[in-house]
């Protein structure tokens, strides 16, 4: 016998309907969306990740293709259509050399202090590196080691594997296809790589210690 107080229950939603949901929210929102944000906004009962699944099955194939962004999903244009959305794109100034080179290693070796970069760079990050990349949205601080000093780690963000097209981190091009590219030096690095002094005529914020290069392309 069941008590007079007894909440009632109800059926969830048909999955087409939740569907419909889900790509409503996905399509108005600027950025990419969560399973838990999909569903912190439907109904009780509503099952947002098989609702996802199905959509982007439903998208396999399309001009706009439902994709993975991190831990997150957004509906993006498809990769080999890319070409019609050129004459649209903006246009803005390059990163530095440096930057792309501290941009790659923390892509590479996620979580990594600024010691770590430098000693891999094996050059002084100038002032003001870490900063740009930080305001361009593509790195951000991790967790602090756990070791003297307790010195901040930084990470690759969802805008960073957003921009490239990446589902995670583990997605990034392996190192034979970056020398193939001619974004890697081929020659092997020195040993005992010791961190060089940054030139006092260079160290003017842009940390620019070499021409600008290609390997991420535009900020």
């Amino acid at each position: 016998m069941s008590e007079a107080n007894d909440a009632p229950t109800f059926a969830p939603l048909p999955l087409e309907e939740q569907e419909r949901m889900v790509e409503a929210m996905l399509f108005a929102a600027s950025d990419p969306l969560r399973i838990a944000d999909l569903a912190q906004r439907m109904p009780a009962g509503s099952d947002p990740g098989e609702a996802v699944a199905r959509l982007r099955r439903r998208y396999e194939g399309r001009g706009v293709t439902l994709e993975r962004v991190g831990d997150a999903f957004a509906f993006r244009t498809a990769p080999d259509l890319g070409f019609l959305m050129q004459d649209s794109r903006v246009e803005s100034r390059r990163l530095s050399r440096a930057a792309i080179e501290t941009l790659a290693i923390v892509a590479y070796h996620q979580p990594v202090t600024r010691t770590e970069i430098e000693e891999l760079r094996g050059v002084a990050v100038a002032r003001g590196t870490l900063d740009q990349l930080i305001e361009t949205g593509w790195i951000r601080l991790g967790r602090r080691r756990m070791s003297p000093g307790r010195p901040v780690t930084f990470v690759v963000t969802e805008a960073f594997l957003d921009h490239f097209g990446l589902e995670s981190a583990a997605d990034l091009p392996g190192l034979s296809e970056l020398r193939a590219a001619g974004l890697l030096d081929a020659r092997p690095a020195p040993d005992g790589l010791a961190v060089k002094p940054v030139d006092p005529d260079m160290d003017d914020g842009d940390d620019t210690d070499g021409p600008p290069g290609d390997l991420f392309g535009e900020a």
